[in-house]
């Protein structure tokens, strides 16, 4: 356990902190094929990794007085809980209904309802350890490798009861990519609508420009509910897409993780603080494949398999149990997010 952490953690509570922003083994490559007009189409994602997720959240909250009272709460009640060894004790599995928005252009921006698909399941095989590739977690980290115990499902219900597939697929006339300032997010500039964010985890997947793979906002109560979820780059969006090395997945694992109340592994400054005890302080981002142990800030080795590092889809497969503990607080009484337990999205009409 990292004490330094836990205790910086405590003391940055009394000011606002700087936030920030794949299943391989288990879905085959056969599964989910791309097309010869997706892989023509989408030129293939060039450069490092990027998440927008802190600058957004900054943006959001120095502009939002609401939010950045939410925030501070939040992470209050978060660290009581913590503190308390709450996120130790063991609880039922939770479901959490999702609608996939896809705004497009291009055909190849209008992905189909199977790779769709093939993103539930690599969120589910992550996000509850069923990753094969986890078997890769270095020996120091093994014991640390969590079962977040969440599940995820398509919506079946809309929010007014009627049956859906949990897809809403909408052509929009803009001429740009969309950007980080949430224009996906609403039908007045071209988007799709948020459906209720206190019964799902909306997620749009659109075009974005500037080389951003997607971005996510934080729990924040209602202050932001319309634009509450994460955007995902299209050709980054599901199994096997056309964006490698960000293509099995990984993005809507790390950017589902910041919606989780999941900070950068290295929190957003050289040797920071992602207020997770045991997670190793590291300097910066990790891209590609790093070979352990790459150290750096005095650690034994970077933990840059998590999925809050930027490491390449394949080289990241795993979240800690201090992570787990961090986001159980926001389904807790109280919690940020706790009303998504009662959510019947899942449930057929």
């Amino acid at each position: 356990m990292n004490l330094n952490k836990l205790i910086a953690s405590f003391a940055i509570i009394g000011s606002l902190m700087t936030f920030g922003c794949n299943k391989d083994s288990i879905i085959n490559q056969s599964e989910v094929s791309v097309s010869e007009d997706l892989q023509e189409e989408a030129s293939l994602f060039e450069g490092k990794r990027k998440c927008a997720a802190h600058e957004y959240n900054e943006d959001l909250m120095a502009k939002d007085a609401t939010f950045r009272e939410n925030q501070r709460q939040i992470e209050e009640f978060t660290a009581r809980f913590i503190a308390e060894n709450r996120g130790l004790q063991s609880r039922a599995v939770i479901t959490i209904p999702v609608v996939v928005h896809v705004v497009y252009k291009t055909a190849a921006e209008n992905i189909s309802d199977a790779m769709i698909q093939s993103q539930i399941d690599v969120l589910n095989a992550d996000f509850r350890k069923l990753n094969s590739d986890v078997s890769n977690v270095p020996t120091a980290f093994a014991g640390l490798a969590a079962d977040y115990e969440i599940n995820f499902c398509l919506a079946k219900r809309t929010p007014t009861g009627l049956a859906t597939n949990g897809i809403e697929r909408k052509a929009t006339t803009n001429k740009k990519p969309f950007s980080t300032n949430d224009g996906v997010k609403s039908t007045k500039t071209g988007g799709l609508n948020a459906w209720d964010a206190s019964k799902y985890l909306n997620i749009w997947v659109c075009n974005l420009s500037g080389g951003v793979l997607g971005y996510a906002q934080f729990p924040g109560g209602t202050a932001a509910a319309a634009t509450d979820g994460v955007v995902i780059l299209y050709s980054a969006f599901g199994y096997n897409s056309p964006a490698a090395p960000y293509n099995l997945g990984r993005t809507a694992t790390h950017e589902v993780g910041h919606w989780l109340n999941l900070r950068h592994i290295w929190g957003d400054a050289s040797c920071g603080n992602d207020q997770v005890a045991d997670t190793p302080t590291q300097q910066t981002a990790n891209y590609g494949c790093p070979i352990y142990p790459h150290k750096t800030c005095s650690n034994a080795g970077d933990m840059t398999m998590n999925y809050m590092d930027y490491t390449d889809d394949a080289c990241m497969y795993m979240f800690s149990a201090g992570q787990k503990a961090r986001s159980q607080a926001i389904f807790a009484t109280g919690g940020a997010r706790v009303s998504l337990l009662t959510s019947n999205g899942c449930t057929p009409p």
